[in-house]
C-alpha cells in the first residue's frame, strides 16, 4: 500500500486495518512509546502496519520496536492513560511528522465507529 500525501486519506487508511486487524501499531523502547512534537502537543504516533511502523526506527528511534496493541487494550487502558498524561494521538504520520492530532476520546470514537 503507498503512503498518500493527503492526512485524511491516511487517517481513513489507518482506521480501515486497525478495525479488521483490531490492532494499533506503535514504536517503543525499554523506556515505552516514542513521542512525536508537533507545534502544540505531544503525541503518540500510530500506524496501520508494523512495516510503517518500523519505517519510522530510524535515527532518533533506531532501536525502537514496532508492537502492536489490541484494540481492545487500547480502549481500555491506553485511551485514559494518554488523557491522563495530556497527549494526543498523531494518526498515521507522513515522512515529515505530520498527520491529523486527535485527543484520545477522539481517537476512540473514530475507532468504534469503524469497528
Amino acid at each position: 500500500m503507498s503512503i498518500s500525501k493527503d492526512p485524511t486519506e491516511r487517517m481513513n487508511q489507518f482506521f480501515k486495518a486497525a478495525a479488521s486487524q483490531r490492532k494499533i501499531w506503535l514504536l517503543i523502547d525499554e523506556h515505552g512509546s516514542v513521542l512525536l512534537n508537533t507545534e502544540e502537543e505531544e503525541c503518540v504516533p500510530v500506524w496501520p502496519s508494523e512495516e510503517d511502523a518500523l519505517a519510522w526506527a530510524t535515527q532518533e528511534w533506531e532501536g525502537f520496536t514496532a508492537e502492536a496493541i489490541s484494540t481492545a487494550k487500547w480502549q481500555s487502558r491506553w485511551t485514559v492513560g494518554l488523557a491522563e498524561d495530556d497527549l494526543s494521538v498523531v494518526v498515521y504520520p507522513d515522512e515529515n511528522g505530520e498527520g491529523i492530532v486527535l485527543f484520545p476520546d477522539e481517537f476512540e470514537f473514530e475507532l468504534k465507529k469503524r469497528m
